[in-house]
Parts: C-alpha cells; sequence; structure tokens
C-alpha cells in the first residue's frame, strides 16, 4: 500500500508539472521575480542592521549622523520598491498560469473519463475527480532563497551561528518530513471515506422515490450516519495529527529563538556583536520561523492535497477499455449488413452470456429479439455498439470488423433508443438536437412532431426551452421516451436499434407513435428488443433467444405454428392476460 501511495504520488506530480509546462514563459516570469522577491527579502535587513549600527554611534554631534541613516533609509525605501514590484509581478503572472493550468487539468480529465468504456462506468462510482493541487513551486522557492541567503550571512558573521542555523533546520525539516509521511496514510483513508459518504448521499438522491415507497428513510439515515462517523473521526485524527505538528514546530522555534539569542549574548560581550547585529538576527529568526512555519504546513498540504486527488490519479492510470486501434478506419455503411461470426461473450470472465453465437441481419431487415430477461437480448445490441468487447468471435457491419473501425463512426451510423432514456438537465431543443449538432429549431420541431412529442412540449410555458431537470425527472417516462425517439429520428443512422422503445408508453401514446416509428424504419436496417409482442408482429424475422442461443426464428405467423414452441407459449400468456 505504501509503494502504492508513493507511486500515485509522484504520478499526480508528473500529471500537474505536465500541465504547468505548456505555460513556459509564465512560470519563468513567476521563478525570477520570487527569486528577485527573496533576495530583496534577505538584504534588506543588512541596511537596517546598518542603519541601528550608525543610530548607536557615540558622537558629540547627532546631526553628523542624519545624512548616513537618511541615505541608508533611501536605499532601503529602492529595495522594499524592487521587492514590492516583483511581488506584484509574480502574483499576477502565477495567478494568470495557475488558474488556466487547473482549468487544463479539469479539461484533461474530463476528456479522458469519457473515453472510458460502459463497463467502466458501470462498476465505478465517479465522485470528486479532479482536486486542486497546492501551490508547491512558488511556496518553495522563496523558502530555499531565503534561508539560504541568510546561512551565508549567518555563516559570514560568525561561524557558529551559521553551524546552528543548519543543524536546526536539518532537525526541523526532517521532523516534518517522517511526521507528514506518517500522517499520508490516514489521509488517503479520510480521502476514502469521504468519497463512500458521499456514494451513500449520491445514492439516496438518485433513488428518493425509493428511500419513500419502501420506508428506507431511518436505514439510510443509519448508514450515512455511520460512513459520517468513520469521517468525522479520521478527520479528526488527522487534525489532531496536525497540531502535534504544530505544538512540537513552535517548540523547536522557541529554541531556536531563545538559543541563538543566548549565543549572540556570548558574542556581544567579547565585542563581536553590535547591535544592528542583535537587529539583523531577530529578523532573520523571524523570516526563518515564518518561512519554515509555513515550509511544514505547506508540505502537509501537499500531501493532503495528494490523498484527495487519488481518485483522479487513478482514473487517469487507468488504461481505457475499448479503443481505436493504430490508424482505425472510418466506418462505411452502404447496406446495412450485421454479421455476428463465432461470438463468445462473458461478463466479468464468469458470467457467460453467448457462446458460439451466430447470427446474419440482412440489408434494410427488421429483426426482433424475444425471450427471457437474462437471455442476452440487450447485450447483442451493446455488442453491436461495441459497449463491450467480445471474447472471441467477429462482428462484421458491410463486411468491415468493429473492431477495427473508428468507434466514433461506428457510433455515428447507429441510432439507439433505449429502455429508459436518460436526459441532459438541458432543455427540451438541446435534447433532441443531440441527435444532430447545428439542427435548425425547425428541423426540432419537425422530428418532435413525428415523435408526438410536440404535443406536450408546446403545452409547457417555456416550450422547447424547458428545463428537464437531471436524467429528465420533470417529464413522464412516456415523454422522455418521446423525446428520445424524436432525438433519434433526427440522427436518422441506417442502423437502428429499439431496446424497448414503447415500454414506457401508455396504448394511446403507443399508438400515436407507432407510424412515427414505422416511418423511421423504413430503408433502415432494425433491431428490436421487446417483451411487449404486440409491438413486433410486423418483424421480418423474430428470434427467440436464451441462454443456450437462438431457439426459433421466423415471421409471426411462422412461429404461431408451432404449437410447442416458447414464442407461441409467451404469445398466449400475453394475449391470454397471463391465464395459465
Amino acid at each position: 500500500m505504501i509503494f502504492y501511495m508513493k507511486n500515485n504520488t509522484k504520478q499526480t506530480l508528473k500529471i500537474f508539472w505536465g500541465h504547468v509546462k505548456r505555460y513556459k514563459i509564465s512560470s519563468t516570469v513567476v521563478l525570477l521575480s520570487m527569486i528577485a522577491v527573496s533576495i530583496t527579502n534577505t538584504v534588506t535587513p543588512l541596511y537596517y542592521k546598518k542603519f541601528f549600527d550608525v543610530l548607536t554611534e557615540n558622537v558629540l554631534e547627532k546631526s553628523t549622523l542624519v545624512p548616513k541613516l537618511i541615505n541608508i533609509l533611501l536605499f532601503i525605501f529602492f529595495l522594499e520598491i524592487i521587492h514590492w514590484l516583483f511581488w506584484r509581478i509574480a502574483t499576477f503572472f502565477s495567478s494568470y498560469f495557475q488558474t488556466r493550468a487547473i482549468a487544463d487539468i479539469a479539461n484533461t480529465c474530463f476528456r479522458y473519463l469519457h473515453l472510458h468504456s460502459y463497463s467502466y462506468f458501470n462498476n465505478t462510482f465517479v465522485g470528486s475527480l479532479v482536486k486542486k493541487v497546492n501551490r508547491f513551486t512558488w511556496e518553495i522557492i522563496p523558502l530555499i532563497f531565503n534561508i539560504g541567503i541568510i546561512i551565508v550571512v549567518l555563516f559570514w558573521k560568525n561561524k557558529i551561528l551559521g553551524f546552528a542555523m543548519c543543524i536546526w533546520l536539518i532537525i526541523f525539516l526532517s521532523f516534518n518530513w517522517v511526521l507528514t509521511k506518517y500522517k499520508l496514510k490516514f489521509d488517503i483513508k479520510r480521502s476514502q471515506a469521504e468519497t463512500d459518504a458521499s456514494r451513500v448521499l449520491a445514492d439516496t438522491i438518485t433513488n428518493q422515490i425509493n428511500l419513500k415507497l419502501f420506508n428506507g428513510y431511518k436505514r439510510e439515515v443509519k448508514l450515512f450516519t455511520d460512513k459520517n462517523s468513520v469521517v468525522q473521526k479520521l478527520r479528526q485524527f488527522t487534525w489532531n495529527l496536525d497540531n502535534t505538528f504544530e505544538a512540537i514546530q513552535g517548540f523547536l522555534m522557541i529554541i531556536l529563538e531563545i538559543g541563538m539569542f543566548y549565543m549572540a549574548v556570548n558574542l556581544w560581550t567579547k565585542d563581536l556583536f553590535t547591535v544592528g547585529d542583535f537587529v539583523l538576527l531577530q529578523t532573520y529568526v523571524l523570516i526563518v520561523m515564518m518561512k519554515i512555519w509555513d515550509f511544514g504546513r505547506m508540505v502537509r498540504h501537499i500531501y493532503q492535497n495528494m490523498a484527495d486527488a487519488e481518485e483522479m490519479t487513478e482514473i487517469l492510470l487507468t488504461p481505457h477499455e475499448i479503443v481505436d486501434i493504430p490508424n482505425a478506419k472510418a466506418l462505411r455503411v452502404n447496406k446495412g449488413e450485421i454479421e455476428f461470426k463465432n461470438i463468445s461473450f462473458y461478463y466479468h470472465q464468469t458470467n457467460p452470456v453467448l457462446k458460439d453465437f451466430n447470427l446474419k441481419i440482412k440489408s434494410k431487415e427488421k429483426i426482433a429479439l424475444v425471450g427471457p430477461s437474462g437471455a442476452g437480448k440487450t447485450t447483442i445490441t451493446r455488442l453491436i455498439l461495441r459497449l463491450h468487447d467480445i471474447q472471441a468471435g467477429k462482428i462484421f457491419v458491410d463486411n468491415q470488423d468493429i473492431s477495427k473501425i473508428k468507434l466514433a463512426s461506428l457510433w455515428k451510423n447507429i441510432s439507439l433508443v433505449p429502455q429508459d432514456p436518460i436526459l441532459f438537465h438541458r432543455t427540451l431543443s438541446e435534447n433532441i438536437a443531440y441527435g444532430k449538432p447545428g439542427a435548425t429549431q425547425a428541423e426540432i420541431e419537425s422530428a418532435a412532431k413525428k415523435a408526438h412529442a410536440h404535443e406536450f412540449i408546446k403545452e409547457f410555458e417555456e416550450g422547447y426551452d424547458t428545463y428537464v431537470g437531471e436524467r429528465g425527472i420533470k417529464l413522464s417516462g412516456g415523454e422522455r421516451q418521446r423525446v428520445a425517439i424524436a432525438r433519434s429520428i433526427l440522427h436518422d443512422a441506417p442502423i437502428l436499434i429499439l431496446d424497448e422503445a414503447t415500454s414506457s408508453l401508455d396504448s394511446k401514446s403507443e399508438l400515436l407513435i407507432q407510424d412515427a416509428l414505422d416511418n423511421l424504419m423504413k430503408n433502415k436496417t432494425v433491431i428490436v428488443v421487446a417483451h411487449r409482442l404486440s409491438t413486433i408482429i410486423k418483424s421480418d424475422r423474430i428470434l427467440v433467444i436464451d441462454k443456450q442461443g437462438i431457439l426459433e426464428e421466423g415471421s409471426h405467423q411462422e412461429l404461431l405454428k408451432k404449437p410447442d414452441g416458447l414464442y407461441n407459449k409467451l404469445w398466449s400468456l400475453q394475449a391470454g392476460g397471463f391465464i395459465k
């Protein structure tokens, strides 16, 4: 586990730096500006030392010291202006490129995430994927230069002071590094616990109707409370670790301040230290304390953010399951023939769905897939869309192996109307136009009329500009289905898949759109998955499928002539109102 975390930490930083490098000019300006800020920050106290040394000179006429003091103040003013100028340059350029780098990381994650396979989204809870990485670079650069110059100056003043500062820094930084690495594993556990709690929250919001109808309120409250309790305990533990670190850091800083001044007093008694040197030492001790305190907190925040970024990094490091092969060609559909050759497909390598499956669908043929649940009907349609990769065999569209063509071109030539269509939380116009980017309003409304969606859309106050809610929750099941059909009509692909496309419609709505579907299916190769057999009577060929494969095939009338056939039994069951 420790090795894994180290690897992910390195990968997270690699991802971050990969985006930062796109802004070389801005980041270089920030780097040079921070160096200038660090230099002026440590050089200025030298002139304050000189100021106090002049101030304590034993002269008869103090007025003779005024020109010296004013000249020193003017030089300090010049250094402060330089410090202010470069600090402003650093902050503005840092804001420019950091905000863009963070946005680039978010865009990279989004692009990479949606190239993952259908199975990935089914098996993975995708929570907060992109976490901001702390500003490591612009914190550590001033630290290095400030402390570096301070140590050089202290060695110049007295080697004992220089060595004392070096030893203290080694002890302090080693302590921070060791304890921060120790805390990292608990930060990762806390981040995972927060994700678990978020998962429960998101799941209950999505299933809020089930929570009510099945009296799950108390159960879900207890589950969320339990998950949240784990988060609270881990959060309290990690915060207490932070408090402990800061308490020890504060003690070490007291040792530094008193110890350095104790040595300075000894040097003063030997006339090796002036009042100005005490001012210089106090200033440098304060700089070291502020910078090193920030460093300790920065290191902890870095590792805490690395822990929070685990999900993002894991997603970006997970290879895409289904990808285009090198030099994949675009699919060209002239006829719309589909062929399954010796297909074997398993879920998770243990759940066989299809084995040595063969099927040929002719150009413009309308076939229907019927059979018991779990027989593989929907799986067949998903394999045509290459939402899963098969373990054996090949699938062809117009004699082109779909594993060797571009996925985008495959999806462009296939329209799908699923059983439970999910809509974007966008307007009705945008949801329908998703089937044809750039579609005109006239085209959108024409498709809606053909799908008999126009009738209910015009009843909304905002019409086609009505937002449908998350997953289309503001619409009924039948309304969502008709919007999906309108979207498919606009897509107008040569191959059409209807997966229980009328299952959410009442009898009246089904009759309204049946003629629209008939028009949609003209001159297309159509695959219909249906449990309601009345919807597939006109199919050219009906395939009865179970876990053994294709049991029966033929037209509706041909299958009814088989008195002991499964289709006949299913038809009798539905037509007879489920009478045994």
